[in-house]
């Protein structure tokens, strides 16, 4: 019997070179969507800083958008100070992030760690189901039992909780962003060889003692990433900040007072009758340059945080 290698192997090697063709064209393509966002939204911005000091839209205490769009128009001349934007989006960012990492940390280490079999395969998809809840829903949550019942218990207290304030929007936040935390964690956590869990057992480490000192340092790349993906996730909400927090841009770190993030006031800025010569619309590129700006920080710090627990661990 003859085998004919030389017309498979010219198949297979034509095959090879057209997926690696695919996957090049696939992995341009990405990179030039991304160059082509970075470019439209800088080329507005700086249109913008034309107009606005750099300097009074980074450090000006008072925003203030609202212009005449046409000649013919009453209006003020507008403030463009986005400090109190920033200082919102920071203070709910906080606040779901102290719900969110205690709350998804601890449920992806009983889930991975303590957790019966059926008892895993029970709480996770549940767990999940938080994550394909629409933010309009958790909107509605936030403003028909949650900013009631804090006002109810501020009053209680003594205190002037507002109807629409940073905490009713932070906690129900943090409990939407729950399963990225622990969904990730967990995977990462499985993921931790076996090996390294029977070796400190052999040393005579209780189950607690291996968790904190053996997985939880060999997970920690992954579980950095994860709270940066949710970190991500509460800097780009939208709808829960509109209904529960409300659009006032208050220059406060008062978590019972109403305040306004960065998203917010873009899509505010680009609804309705809009003149894209104007400052006011223009301004909406600007807090997406920083917004993209600020999270390519984050992205770095937290690459440089888990390379050197990293390498500290190795």
């Amino acid at each position: 019997m003859t085998i004919r290698t030389g017309k498979r192997s010219a198949a297979k090697s034509w095959m090879e070179r057209f997926m690696l063709m695919l996957l090049w064209l696939a992995a341009a393509t990405s990179v030039l969507i991304t160059l082509a966002i970075v470019f439209s939204v800088l080329l507005e911005a700086l249109r913008f800083f034309g107009i606005v000091s750099p300097i009074d839209f980074l450090f000006g205490l008072h925003w203030s958008p609202q212009m005449a769009l046409r000649a013919d128009q009453a209006g003020s001349s507008g403030a463009f100070g986005a400090v109190p934007l920033f200082l919102g989006t920071l203070l709910i960012t906080l606040i779901a992030m102290m719900v969110a990492i205690p709350i998804g940390l601890l449920s992806a280490i009983y889930m991975s760690e303590y957790a019966s079999r059926r008892n895993r395969d029970l709480l996770k998809p549940v767990l999940e189901i938080l994550a394909g809840i629409p933010t309009v829903v958790y909107g509605y949550f936030a403003i028909i039992l949650v900013a009631p019942a804090l006002r109810s218990l501020g009053n209680s207290l003594g205190m002037d909780i507002a109807s629409e304030s940073a905490l009713a929007a932070g906690l129900v936040m943090g409990v939407m962003i729950i399963p990225f935390i622990s969904s990730l964690s967990d995977d990462v956590i499985n993921a931790i060889p076996r090996g390294l869990r029977d070796a400190s057992y052999a040393l005579g480490a209780t189950q607690s003692e291996t968790i904190k000192k053996v997985v939880l340092p060999a997970a920690f790349p992954g579980i950095m990433g994860a709270i940066l993906l949710a970190v991500s996730r509460a800097v780009g909400e939208t709808m829960i900040v509109v209904m529960a927090a409300g659009m006032s841009a208050n220059l406060t770190l008062n978590p019972i007072r109403a305040v306004t993030t960065v998203t917010v006031q873009i899509v505010s800025l680009l609804v309705g009758d809009q003149e894209f010569n104007s400052p006011k619309t223009l301004a909406a590129f600007a807090l997406g340059l920083t917004l993209f700006c600020i999270t390519l920080l984050l992205n770095i710090a937290a690459l440089i945080t888990v390379r050197r627990c990293k390498a500290k661990y190795e």
